[in-house]
């Protein structure tokens, strides 16, 4: 009876401090970011608890993340660069390093002033993307701060927006031999830059150099999340009690918002380009 007391006290400390671990991932830009590019183009504000992105013709600018996650829940509000945006990127993503490197994409590319911001998602796997959908959002991503997540567990991503998931990826790999994002451990990036050859309308139109400076402001990051510290995964990742988002999925009720979405505000779908894949779509495209 005694060592089972002394057991759960100290579960109970170890689990009391892993949350206070975590809650100390969310906020600070000071303490969780660096800037990784930008001459001075990043700015951090109000105590750490806000930051800019800006972009001339000079330059744009990012960001990385002090830390790396091997599976996590990340969110960040972003307001978007308001009025005529075209030609311009603003990314929020995860990724790993080098030519088999995995990644998990938001990019929000720039629109003519009155024109849908279109969200665009993407998944890479050992260097291999080329799973494009695009959404337009159902508000203007410019008026206010709103929040975009990546729950990135084994079982699947979800991409979310205020949280509405709009995308699932499952992992197949087992029962499929699809390539999943399991294995390497991912920074979490964000940029804002000059991407006129491809960005709006396909490159037609081109960024509007009198409207520049162009900003996007973040706040609110929050990471409940495994840091990846010495080779292995912190604790965390082994502790369903404490992170319950390692073990979530879509539910009946994330499953119908997901469709609703999807039927309402998808512009694009590499699973429907006939053209790209004359020869038979991906095999995930008939699972997923």
């Amino acid at each position: 009876m005694m060592k089972t007391s002394i057991s759960c006290i100290i579960s109970f400390l170890f689990l009391s401090f892993l949350l206070v671990v975590m809650a100390a991932l969310a906020g600070d830009f000071n303490q969780e970011f660096d800037v990784t590019w930008g001459d001075g183009r990043v700015k951090i504000l109000e105590n750490g608890q806000l930051l800019t992105l800006s972009l001339d013709k000079t330059s744009g600018s990012g960001f990385r993340s002090k830390r790396q996650y091997m599976f996590g829940k990340i969110d960040m509000k972003i307001k978007l660069v308001p009025g005529n945006s075209a030609g311009t990127v603003t990314t929020y993503y995860l990724s790993s390093l080098g030519p088999t490197h995995d990644e998990i994409d938001f990019e929000f590319l720039g629109n003519l002033s009155g024109d849908p911001y279109i969200l665009h998602t993407n998944v890479f796997t050992q260097g291999k993307g080329d799973r494009e959908q695009q959404f337009y959002l159902w508000f203007d991503p410019t008026k206010d701060f709103h929040t975009y997540s990546i729950l990135w567990n084994p079982r699947s991503i979800i991409f979310s927006v205020d949280g509405t998931p709009i995308r699932q990826f499952k992992n197949l790999e087992t029962s499929m031999g699809i390539p999943y994002p399991k294995n390497q451990p991912m920074w979490i990036y964000s940029s804002l830059w000059d991407a006129e050859d491809w960005a709006t309308r396909g490159g037609l139109v081109k960024t509007d150099w009198s409207q520049a400076p162009f900003v996007a402001s973040y706040r609110n990051f929050n990471a409940q999340a495994c840091v990846w510290s010495s080779g292995s995964t912190s604790s965390c990742s082994r502790n369903s009690t404490a992170n319950s988002w390692i073990t979530e999925s879509l539910d009946n009720s994330g499953q119908a918002r997901i469709k609703w979405v999807q039927k309402n505000y998808m512009v694009y779908n590499y699973c429907t380009d006939i053209k790209r894949f004359p020869q038979g779509f991906p095999l995930e495209c008939s699972l997923n």
